[in-house]
């Protein structure tokens, strides 16, 4: 496969992609959250997708991670791994915060 062709497959799968979260995922924005397709793989079918805003720090943002990665993996065929990230570790805790620290 040619670089030009691998290009334009990477970005018409991120596209894609993109609609797919955004159209069936519509609380994601309208709860002030955001997301973001990082790293594709097109070959392996593995996708990373980043969500942020309000949805760093939602006590359902894993059940939202949860369906995301089921669904997507069944509507988005050239899709077989989805790896997710909201800003928080699996803890809870969001990503720079320590719960020992002392205010």
């Amino acid at each position: 496969m040619s670089t030009e062709s691998s290009t334009t497959d990477e970005a018409e799968l991120r596209e894609r992609i993109s609609l797919f979260v955004a159209r069936n995922f519509p609380q994601i924005g309208m709860h002030g959250g955001s997301h973001a397709v990082g790293d594709i793989d097109v070959e392996r079918g593995e996708v990373s997708i980043s969500l942020g805003g309000a949805c760093s720090g939602c006590g359902i943002s894993p059940m939202t991670v949860q369906a995301l990665k089921t669904r997507l993996v069944q509507e988005i065929p050239e899709i077989s791994v989805v790896h997710a990230d909201t800003g928080m570790d699996d803890a809870g805790t969001p990503h720079g915060f320590d719960d020992d620290v002392p205010f």
